[in-house]
């Protein structure tokens, strides 16, 4: 195929999927699995479309693949690379993203409960909090490679520093989300501050909560690539990302930063479904149902 028709053929398609994208937008189908599978055809459509775009526009302009390789040879370096590539999601995900993400997470919602229970710690623990919040990741990343060593537990450090804190904010202004009159009611029926919290001020700030996970989903992905370029055994995300740049092998590093996304869009999916399991009650997910 010569280069203009790759032009035309992707900027047809595009027109042709743009025009399908928003026909669907517009359909209320009777059928609630119809309206489903429409809702998730339209990202799905609007991806492949950018794809082919791309596809074409590069071998159109025939773009060297060293400025921006086409998502062909992208997806045959990624599928001739797979044990290198599973090697580097299970030592930068699940190991470092998972650990740092529970640990982070978890440690964030404690603290919460403590400050609700000490105002002291509420006003000086909080301010602090903010301030650590605002640190760059790649300005802790090396101290936390010299304190920790180049293996894992390092960037598990740095997972938790980026997601203790919008776990800890969140969750305290969650705690905040139910009215006044309905901690007074419990306090009518003579409830203990553990049976309030569990009852009516936990499952108010679920949504909270959830928010923070998710933003923590992608935050904890980040801190550890971006950790992994300070000092990291020969394996990892971060660390392949830097040795192939170097080595001006464009395409394997597109190859990590595909698995990368995947990486986050699917674990950025699964608590979203938890969300919508746990907080069903709520009008954001009421709302969004057929």
């Amino acid at each position: 195929m010569t280069q203009p028709l790759w032009i035309i053929s992707a900027v047809a398609f595009w027109i042709a999927a743009w025009s399908l994208n928003e026909w669907l937008v517009r359909q209320k189908f009777q059928s609630d699995a119809l309206n489903r599978t429409a809702r998730l055809a339209v990202p799905i459509l609007f991806g492949v479309t950018l794809l082919v775009l791309w596809e074409g526009l590069v071998r159109g302009f025939a773009v060297p693949s060293i400025l921006l390789p086409a998502p062909s040879a992208i997806g045959a370096r990624l599928f001739s690379s797979l044990p290198i590539l599973w090697a580097d999601f299970r030592q930068t995900f699940l190991k470092s993203v998972l650990t740092g993400y529970i640990a982070g997470c978890g440690l964030g919602f404690v603290v919460a409960i403590l400050i609700d229970r000490s105002p002291f710690l509420q006003k000086g623990l909080l301010p602090i909090g903010n301030f650590i919040s605002a640190l760059p990741v790649i300005g802790v990343a090396p101290i936390m490679v010299m304190w920790f060593g180049f293996d894992w537990p390092s960037k598990v450090a740095v997972v938790i520093i980026m997601t203790f804190f919008p776990m800890l904010v969140n969750t305290v202004q969650g705690l905040e989300a139910s009215s006044h009159m309905e901690r007074d009611l419990m306090h009518t029926y003579a409830a203990s501050w553990w049976k309030t919290l569990l009852k009516l001020r936990l499952p108010a700030a679920w949504p909270f909560i959830f928010n923070a996970l998710k933003i923590n989903s992608t935050l904890a992905l980040i801190g550890a690539i971006v950790a992994e370029f300070f000092g990291t055994p020969i394996v990892g995300m971060g660390f392949r990302i830097s040795a192939e740049m170097g080595r001006s092998n464009v395409d394997m590093v597109w190859a990590e930063i595909a698995v990368a996304a995947l990486a986050g869009s699917g674990f950025y999916g699964l608590v979203a479904l938890a969300e919508r399991a746990v907080t069903f009650w709520h009008p954001s997910v009421r709302g969004g149902r057929t």
